[in-house]
C-alpha cells in the first residue's frame, strides 16, 4: 500500500527537460494540477486540472483516463499537502479498480470455457506507470519556468508576486 512517504518527487528541472525532449514522448507524460482557484494564474502547458475539491467524484475516471501514460505528475501550489495527497489517492484508487478488475476477470473466466486467444487480445497491455509529485509545486515552476510559454500557459506574472499567490 503506498504511503505519502513512499511518493517520488519529480524536480522541475527533470519535467521541463521530459517536456521539451524531442525524442521523449510528450502523450506519455500526464501532468495533473490540482489547484482550485489559484490555477487560474497560469499552469503547465498540457496539465489537466483536476480541482482537490471535486477529485473524490472523479478519481475513477481519472484512474481510467490515464491508463496508458507511462508518466503522471500531480502537484498543487507547493507540493506539501493537495498535490501528494492527490497521488496518495489515485495510486490507492489505482491499486483497488486493478484488484475489482482481476476478480470479473477471474469470474469470467471461471464462468467461459471460449477460446483462449480471444481472452488474451482483450486484456490490454499494462504500463508500468511511474507516479510522481512535482518537486515545489506551481510556485517552484512558475519561478524558473513562469515566462517560458513553450513550458507555461496562461501565466500572469502580476498574481504571482514575490513568488506566491495573490
Amino acid at each position: 500500500m503506498p504511503t505519502i512517504a513512499s511518493l517520488q518527487r519529480l524536480p522541475a528541472t527533470t519535467l521541463s527537460a521530459l517536456l521539451l525532449d524531442s525524442s521523449s514522448n510528450p502523450s506519455s507524460i500526464a501532468i495533473i494540477d490540482v489547484r482550485d482557484d489559484d490555477y487560474i494564474g497560469g499552469h503547465i502547458r498540457g496539465a489537466l486540472n483536476f480541482p482537490s475539491q471535486t477529485l473524490d467524484a472523479t478519481l475513477p475516471t481519472l484512474v481510467r483516463k490515464l491508463e496508458d501514460k507511462e508518466t503522471v505528475v500531480f502537484h498543487c501550489a507547493l507540493s506539501q499537502q493537495r498535490g501528494p495527497t492527490a497521488a496518495l489517492r489515485y495510486l490507492r484508487e489505482k491499486e483497488r479498480l486493478a484488484k475489482l478488475d482481476q476478480r470479473q476477470q477471474q469470474e469470467q473466466q471461471e464462468q467461459q470455457e471460449g477460446d483462449e486467444e480471444e481472452e488474451k487480445k482483450k486484456k490490454k497491455p499494462v504500463v508500468d506507470q511511474k507516479v510522481y509529485v512535482l518537486d515545489k509545486g506551481f510556485v517552484g515552476w512558475q519561478e524558473v519556468y513562469g515566462e517560458d510559454e513553450r513550458l507555461t500557459e496562461g501565466y500572469r506574472k502580476e498574481l504571482w508576486k514575490d513568488g506566491y499567490w495573490m
